[in-house]
């Protein structure tokens, strides 16, 4: 399972490369065709549907790798034990508020099938699913740097 779980978050990390190389192609040329009053209108829906699939799959990247929210000025202060409970319960709040966007955010996914994007001819749904799966992959990333913090001795 733990390789399954790398493989995979070498996957999302190579999509979310290749989303920002392609965001930022698709920005560039659409910019330098306009100016020659040929507008690629589909470029910049897809680098709209791209960028959401950026931001929660690089928000999933960034609360797996690094800790996001601490405040080391006041939390080395405590204890160990302390800390590990402020730790624990920190990432319980982010769990909390993910589970708010998947709440959210499948219901705004289902009322987006209809509206269609401009030019490529495809539902909106596609950008706004984004939320409610990133939501999801962050709640796991949490879980298990809940489950790592309850099996660490030393804090």
């Amino acid at each position: 399972m733990k390789n399954l779980y790398g493989y995979f978050c070498k996957l999302e990390e190579t999509l979310v490369k290749s989303f920002l190389v392609a965001i930022t192609f698709l920005v560039f040329i659409s910019a330098i065709f306009r100016t020659m009053k040929y507008p690629l209108n589909w470029a910049v829906d897809l680098s709209m549907l791209l960028f959401a699939w950026v931001v929660f799959l690089g928000a999933n990247m960034a609360l797996r790798n690094t800790e996001l929210v601490n405040v080391d000025l006041f939390i080395n202060k405590f204890s160990a034990k302390i800390r590990k409970n402020i730790y624990i319960f920190w990432n319980i709040i982010i769990i909390l508020f993910l589970f708010f966007l998947i709440w959210h955010g499948i219901p705004l996914a289902l009322e987006s099938t209809n509206r269609q994007f401009q030019t490529l001819g495809i539902s909106y749904s596609w950008a706004t699913i984004s939320v409610p799966v990133g939501a999801l992959l962050m709640i796991i990333s949490t879980c298990i740097k809940i489950f790592k913090a309850l099996k660490k001795e030393n804090w």
